[in-house]
């Protein structure tokens, strides 16, 4: 059933609440309101009711978290309307940001903090008025409609978010079909080859294809098309330091490489002269 309306409650606006409904104007493009539900809205599949009314029932379009027990795993108002659309496992994989979200909602700062392992006073730095100026703006009205400011900023959010996890799943499975892994001088290179139509950004996406091998703490370069010409770009991964590249800015071959040594491009394109190229920057040991 279409949602026609978004309810979430009155008063201070938190960040779940806030993303949920952003997530859910993007998908249809309804008003949002802010007050207590009544009844009527609990039963109204029509309405969907975010981080308030003490239930969880997907099929009625109610997504509280409130009345869970305190052993239940963090989980926030995004988090059940990311379940619901079938998107949730991609996007607690792939947006870093959103565990964070979830316990920050559930535990608050101070265990958040622990749980991130930093200073409870580093989350307040973290801050800025984007964060700030979005939620108390969000917070001060009773009532929004597609066409106004707000409303269409936090469309604009929610449909960055699904299309980033659309696109994302799309390329990952486009690399999946076409990368390989090299074995070069005792290390691990990921070879995106050159594919058509070439992406927009060729290298997007690697790291996160890497993750889902479970290949990233062995990986230590990729190699992958140049946007800007016919050859490719060398660079390290995760800034493994056994990878030089201003060793080989001297070759013939090598139109750039990075004064600090962490990225090169070259307009080679044969896999043996790549392989080459990354040999001759490898470094040989690395001070601790």
């Amino acid at each position: 059933m279409a949602i026609r309306q978004i309810l979430t409650h009155p008063g201070g606006a938190h960040k779940d609440d806030f993303l949920a409904c952003c997530v859910l104007a993007a998908v249809h493009g309804c008003e949002m309101v802010r007050r207590e539900p009544a009844d009527a809205d609990l039963e109204d599949a029509g309405v969907a009711v975010l981080d308030v009314g003490g239930r969880h029932e997907p099929e009625r379009s109610n997504f509280d978290h409130h009345q869970f027990s305190a052993d239940h795993a963090p989980v926030c108002a995004l988090t059940l309307v990311l379940q619901h659309l079938g998107i949730y496992d991609d996007a607690r994989r792939f947006c870093d940001w959103l565990e964070t979200t979830e316990r920050m909602d559930v535990t608050g700062p101070r265990e958040t903090s622990a749980w991130l392992g930093i200073d409870p006073e580093v989350l307040g730095r973290l801050n800025s008025p984007i964060d700030i100026t979005l939620l108390r703006r969000f917070a001060k009205v009773e009532r929004l409609a597609a066409g106004e400011p707000l409303y269409e900023v936090m469309r604009w959010i929610g449909q960055d978010l699904l299309d980033y996890l659309k696109s994302l799943r799309e390329r990952l499975e486009y690399i999946a079909k076409h990368a390989e892994v090299w074995q070069v001088g005792g290390l691990k290179i990921l070879f995106m080859p050159r594919t058509e139509p070439l992406p927009a950004e060729p290298s997007a996406g690697l790291g996160r294809h890497l993750e889902v091998l479970g290949m990233e703490e062995e990986t230590s370069g990729l190699v992958y098309p140049d946007r800007r010409g016919d050859g490719y770009g060398l660079s390290r991964f995760r800034d493994d330091r056994r990878f030089d590249f201003t060793r080989i800015e001297d070759e013939p071959d090598v139109h750039f490489a990075h004064a600090r040594g962490f990225v090169a491009k070259t307009s080679a394109t044969a896999p043996e002269r790549l392989k080459e190229l990354l040999e001759k920057a490898t470094v040989e040991s690395v001070g601790s």
